[in-house]
């Protein structure tokens, strides 16, 4: 037996949930599938997967077995890597993201990039809240804002500048605010910081350079930042967001900026990846593409 082999076939079952699926994605027969899982299976003494007729699911010990085998797997592929992407790069590559650039600017874009590398698998969690990339096994991720010393690696994308703007409706009904001191007569959207818990403030800089803060008075807080820029374009309140995320809002009237000479201070934007983890020529070319993406947006400075 086989037993890298045996590892692929038993990985790709539980991923795909199917003989059958996992079969079509191997190119392989199904019975080849399964006489793989089975040798698996008596090699080691235990059996590793529930079979039903309309599912295949990890056992307790399948489930363990197969964290160790994308383990295994993954330093095969970094130990071929340096070889094997000598030519071209391929393999999985796992991407953690933040919704709201993710939907709406790098998936719509991504077709360009797997024209570019057709042998690159990618696999793209979605998430406001900053994971452990170790721990979960992600090669690299996009920040929004400073980072902890965490041990990551960054490259640093750039500057995002950052506009206060509501909806027209909301400006109708409450008016257009000109200074800081007027947002105590209106309603901001709150956002839930995963980091602290807690709504961040309201944020202002002055001729001086030096950063305020307020806390205004809200009637929603969310925790998502697509349901933040609705919530703005409901006409729940004011709202601070990257411009790069609101431009086509503003260009076509759904937001409206305000109180320009008050903008909160950019945000750094980065894209991390552990320290301890080899940079492979798939994940290189994603972070390049990736940055050059962004770094050609509106409001983002180099």
């Amino acid at each position: 037996m086989d037993r890298f082999k045996a590892m692929l076939v038993f990985t790709r079952v539980v991923e795909t949930g199917s003989f059958t699926r996992a079969a079509d994605t191997l190119e392989m027969p199904r019975a080849t599938v399964t006489t793989a899982v089975q040798q698996l299976e008596a090699h080691l003494g235990t059996r590793l997967l529930h079979r039903t007729t309309r599912r295949v699911s990890p056992t307790l010990d399948g489930g363990a077995y197969y964290e160790r085998c994308l383990h295994v797997l993954d330093a095969l592929a970094d130990a071929e890597a340096p070889l094997t992407e000598q030519q071209r790069p391929r393999g999985r590559v796992r991407v953690n993201l933040p919704g709201h650039p993710a939907r709406r600017l790098i998936i719509p874009s991504l077709p360009a990039f797997l024209e570019r590398y057709p042998d690159i698998e990618l696999e793209i969690g979605i998430s406001d809240r900053p994971v452990d990339l170790i721990e979960e096994r992600v090669d690299c991720a996009l920040r929004v804002g400073p980072l902890p010393d965490s041990g990551l690696v960054a490259r640093r994308v750039g500057e995002v500048e950052e506009v206060n703007c509501a909806s027209p409706a909301y400006l109708e009904r409450h008016g257009v605010p000109r200074t800081p001191e007027d947002l105590a007569r209106h309603r901001v959207v709150r956002y839930h910081a995963a980091r602290t818990g807690r709504p961040l403030r309201w944020e202002y800089g002055d001729a001086d350079g030096r950063v305020h803060y307020l806390d205004p008075p809200g009637s929603i807080t969310v925790d998502n930042t697509e349901a933040y820029v609705a919530a703005a374009l409901a006409g729940l309140g004011l709202v601070q967001i990257p411009l790069h995320g609101c431009h086509g809002y503003l260009a076509g009237g759904d937001l409206v900026e305000v109180m320009p000479e008050y903008r909160p201070r950019p945000s750094l934007v980065s894209v991390v990846y552990p320290h301890n983890r080899h940079l492979s020529g798939k994940v290189t070319v994603f972070v390049d593409w990736l940055i050059e993406l962004l770094r050609g947006q509106p409001g983002v400075r180099a």
